[in-house]
């Protein structure tokens, strides 16, 4: 065990930013807080660090009872989004400051910010100084100077939101293999459900500043705990619709009916359905046909993004290729319902894609 947050929550002037949370993170683990803007991961990872002090609950590392311990005195590291660098220093002495500071000999500092810069592919620019990298590269300096001291946490706070696509595709995928070796907690907050599932590991779904669901990324994405967590892990936002389940087929109205998945009792239910699994074209024979009125198509190079209402619902279709409609215009679309999601009454998941249903 290495970090645990029992009943750990924040509030400020009478608002709670962090619900009362419980929460494990075992050491040589890379989780991610997943959720949309004020959702809570930035307060969460503050109080993880020792920044904020919690209202209630207790915060622990490796079994001690570290609450009210002041970030100074633990062995924490941080990168924001934006780039933090000292500006007046090389990059070299960037990476070395926080060494320098614990007291360690030229030697150790010289070779470790020799380590860390090859792996961060910074080695040759060790000499210059901030203001003559790229967004890029300052922020893999700024990530190798939180890196570089052997931090039992390190928390990401959005780190690659101010880069440019190519850059941030890149570190996208180099961070795993750079945290895979290391025997410390990772916490990285983002709010692309994409990123979450190019990491792995873990992913806590945040909204409100609740947990509303923590375990492995994949399970958690094909099987959310509950409506809510579903929604944090979609983007562009999942599809929902009121529906009925009776005498063996789902009825969301009397023209849209479909078999209904193996155990699921007859009843009223939420479904859910993610962008991507609703097309204009099909050749699955049992895709259900979905009529609606069009109210934007964005096209892009590879994709077509159909917003359009039906039956009263706004619904989103995410598909490859391009197909252009007109605003206004009357439209079929087509649903893989094999892929919905079923919830009962109160939010929670009851069945799954695929036919799985919860017990």
């Amino acid at each position: 065990m290495a970090l645990e947050l029992k009943q750990v929550g924040k509030r400020v002037a009478g608002e709670t930013h962090v619900y009362p949370t419980d929460l494990v993170l075992e050491r040589g683990s890379f989780n991610t807080l997943l959720g949309t803007t004020l959702a809570g991961k930035t307060t969460l990872m503050q109080l993880m660090a020792g920044l904020e002090k919690p209202t209630t609950g207790e915060i622990w590392f490796d079994d001690v009872n570290v609450t009210g311990r002041p970030v100074q005195k633990r062995n924490v590291s941080m990168v924001y989004q934006q780039f933090i660098n000292y500006p007046n220093m090389t990059v070299f002495d960037n990476i070395a400051s926080p060494l320098r500071v614990a007291r360690h000999s030229e030697d150790e500092i010289k070779k470790r910010v020799g380590a860390m810069a090859e792996l961060m592919k910074i080695s040759a620019m060790l000499d210059r100084r901030p203001s003559e990298l790229s967004g890029g590269q300052q922020q893999r300096t700024a990530m190798a100077r939180a890196m570089v001291k052997d931090s039992d946490l390190i928390l990401l706070d959005e780190p690659l939101a101010n880069l440019d696509f190519k850059l941030r595709e890149e570190l996208r995928d180099e961070l795993p293999r750079i945290f895979g070796q290391r025997n410390c907690v990772v916490v990285y907050a983002t709010t692309e459900p994409s990123e979450a599932l190019l990491f792995g590991g873990k992913t806590a779904a945040l909204y409100e500043g609740r947990v509303t669901d923590f375990g492995a990324t994949g399970k958690i994405y094909r099987h959310p705990r509950d409506l809510t967590s579903a929604m944090v892990f979609s983007e562009p936002p999942i599809n929902t619709a009121n529906v009925r389940k009776t005498e063996g087929r789902i009825l969301m109205n009397e023209n849209v009916t479909w078999t209904a998945p193996a155990g699921l009792p007859d009843g009223a239910y939420t479904i859910g359905i993610r962008p991507h699994h609703i097309s204009p074209i099909t050749r699955d024979p049992e895709a259900v046909a979905i009529e609606g009125t069009v109210k934007v198509a964005e096209l892009s190079g590879s994709e077509s993004m159909i917003h359009f209402d039906a039956y009263g619902d706004s619904w989103v279709s995410l598909s490859h290729g391009v197909h252009p409609f007109d605003a206004g215009e009357r439209a079929v679309l087509y649903a893989d319902v094999s892929r919905c999601f079923y919830f009962d009454t109160n939010g929670k998941l009851v069945a799954a894609g695929g036919g799985h249903t919860e017990h």
